[in-house]
């Protein structure tokens, strides 16, 4: 395998309402299934509770059992593992995405847009600035489910090749995801992987799954189907750099900075 070529894995899975016990042991033995065949495994928003605003009662901290648990995973494993919890820092509370290296390093992203509709605005705080991970070369812009609605935050100005999204997205709404994953893809000519889960929270919210990776061009690569599913793909540098090299839109994008 050459030096540019990048391994993910997604893990699709039916999350056990706020027990972040049972979660982290249900995932080891998937997470294990995994070894030496990734650089990076997925896992969905709030992996270890479902998406519960229950943040006083569930939330830990950065010295954690849910973070240590992904710094042993990612160094048995050899990988490096992301996904988000609940976070309290600074008496505040953030659905952050952490992204954990082999060597024990945590750097994290801070969903930015919170869900008002469902109350995440009530308790959590949102991030202030983007996070940008990089491996292999290849440079990967992090987001947290309802980021994906809003195209401007994620507009690459020239800093990433890959979007990933981590969410627990309904059912009900499946088609947006659907239609935004490969929005995102086509408008900013980078692969977009998206982690859903399955299975049913303790609202009774129902969840489809659909995980997906699209292409440059916002051709769908793969997709799970409503159950728990892992999906492995090789990412491939010079498909992306092939790509926008026949298709050059990026230089026609308007420049603006966030502010």
């Amino acid at each position: 395998m050459s030096k540019s070529d990048l391994n993910v894995s997604l893990i699709q899975m039916d999350i056990v309402w706020e027990n972040p016990t049972q979660n982290r042991a249900l995932l080891e033995p998937k997470i294990a299934s995994l070894q030496g065949l990734q650089h990076i495994i997925v896992l969905p928003e709030m992996f270890n509770t479902g998406f519960s605003m229950q943040a006083e009662k569930l939330a830990e901290t950065m010295d954690g059992e849910t973070v240590n648990w992904m710094k042993e995973q990612a160094r048995k494993n050899r990988c490096i593992l992301t996904g988000s919890i609940i976070i309290k820092e600074d008496d505040k509370y953030y659905n952050r995405m952490l992204w954990v290296l082999p060597n024990g390093e945590v750097a994290h992203y801070d969903k930015r847009h919170l869900f008002s509709y469902a109350g995440e605005n009530v308790d959590f705080s949102p991030g202030e600035k983007r996070m940008i991970a990089q491996v292999n070369g290849w440079k990967i812009c992090l987001q947290v489910c309802y980021d994906l609605r809003f195209p401007v935050w994620a507009r690459n100005t020239d800093d990433y090749d890959m979007l990933l999204y981590v969410a627990n997205w309904p059912e009900k709404r499946n088609y947006v995801w659907e239609n935004l994953l490969q929005a995102r893809s086509i408008e900013n000519m980078s692969f977009v992987i998206g982690v859903n889960r399955v299975g049913e929270d303790g609202n009774g919210h129902p969840y489809i799954g659909n995980s997906s990776i699209y292409n440059t061009l916002g051709e769908l690569i793969e997709k799970a189907s409503n159950e728990e599913k892992i999906i492995t793909h090789t990412f491939k540098y010079a498909e992306l750099e092939e790509s926008r090299a026949k298709f050059p839109f990026l230089n026609d994008r308007d420049a603006f900075v966030l502010l």
